[in-house]
Parts: structure tokens; sequence; C-alpha cells
């Protein structure tokens, strides 16, 4: 994975929520939904929202080094998530300007605060190195890395974690499209 400078990583750190809202707003602006373009990216999405509720379900914040469930196969499912439903909204919204500004996004933003939470990782936990060792950084692997003492999927982590605010998210952005090809604007 990239490395980036650690005062770049934490202002970017810093402005990754504000800049969401930039991004919806260029969002709102090139979406040009087809019946075919939300067929075709709306599943995609879908998967990635999934990924995510799996991911949140089986993460103790700072508490336990998240080992079970999606961890076993890749160290940041959540941000593959985070990947996969902006891919499927760039698709529904058949703009490959939106696609080429997430895409840059998850570069220029995302990465580099992938960098530092492992940075704070690897000072909470003393066997997140070996685990490292592991399981990749993002790219999952097909079988998964067994952990006796991984934490299984619980409702009440995922509640814990406000991953519903993900789902209400995309459900904000597949209906925006859904009205934008009803109405044809």
């Amino acid at each position: 994975m990239l490395a980036f400078p650690k005062p770049y990583a934490d202002a970017v750190a810093r402005l990754r929520v504000p800049s969401g809202f930039l991004v919806v707003l260029v969002f709102a602006v090139f979406s040009r939904p087809t019946a075919p373009s939300l067929e075709l990216g709306l599943p995609v999405s879908v998967a990635g929202l999934a990924l995510r509720a799996w991911a949140a379900g089986c993460l103790a914040k700072d508490q336990r080094l998240a080992k079970g469930g999606p961890y076993a196969h890749t160290r940041n499912p959540l941000y593959l998530g985070t990947l996969l439903v902006a891919a499927g909204l760039a698709m529904a919204a058949r703009s490959p300007w939106l696609g080429a500004l997430f895409a840059a996004v998850f570069l220029f933003v995302y990465l580099p605060v992938i960098q530092l939470e492992e940075q704070h990782l690897r000072r909470l936990f003393p066997d997140y190195g070996a685990f490292a060792d592991r399981v990749p950084a993002l790219w999952p692997r097909l079988r998964a890395v067994q952990d006796a003492g991984a934490q299984r999927f619980r409702w009440a982590l995922y509640a814990k974690n406000r991953e519903y605010q993900a789902a209400l998210g995309f459900a904000a952005g597949a209906g925006f499209l859904l009205w934008r090809l009803l109405w044809k604007l």
C-alpha cells in the first residue's frame, strides 16, 4: 500500500466527513441514471453495504483486535465495502466522472486514513503486526485466516458502530437516482 506523510494523512482524516458533502453535491449534479445502470450498479452497492454491516457487527473498536468474520479475509472490510458502495453508485449514476472522483477520494483520502488507523492499531494491540502479516490490507483472500478468539457477528456491535447510517446514506442515494430516473431530471 502507498505510504503517505503523517501531516497529510492527519489533514485528510479531519476533512473526510466535510468533503463527503462536496461529493454528495457532485453526485447530485452528474448523475444520469437509466434503468439498466440502476440494475447494474445498485446490487454492487448492496453487496458493499452487506460487507460493511458484517464488518461492523464484528468490530469492538479499540477493545479487541477484529480478526473474525470479514476481518479474517481483509484487514479493512469497512473500507472495501465503502469502495463497493461508491463504485455501485457511480455505475448506477452512469457517470464516469463520478467513478473517477470516487476513485480519487479513495486513493487520496481513504488510503491515508487506513494508514493512520493501522498505526493506531499497532500501538493498541501488540499482536497486530502478526495479524497484518497474515491478512491482506484491502484485497481479500478467499480462504479465511482462522483465529480461535475471533469476534463473531453481533447485532449489538452493528448498532453501537452506527452502521445503519451507511444504509440510510445508501437509501438516500438510491432514492435520489430513482427519483432522477422517474422524473427525467
